[in-house]
């Protein structure tokens, strides 16, 4: 049954549930998202994955067909 808006006070109450996220919750998205994406730059451009990632691209392009 829908909510009548005259008895909860909330014009808003027609909507059945909260559908979507708010400005401060898109915020903290997205500065997760950025210290995500922060840390997983550093860990790539680190010298010990950023060899084995040259190595295994070398092995790739001289692999015999």
């Amino acid at each position: 049954m829908w909510p009548v808006p005259w008895r909860t006070g909330r014009p808003w109450a027609f909507a059945a549930g909260d559908a979507g996220m708010s400005t401060a919750e898109y915020a903290v998205g997205t500065v997760a998202a950025c210290a995500l994406a922060a840390v997983l730059y550093k860990v790539v451009t680190s010298g010990a994955v950023s060899a084995a990632l040259q190595g295994l691209i070398g092995r790739a392009l001289n692999a015999p067909f």
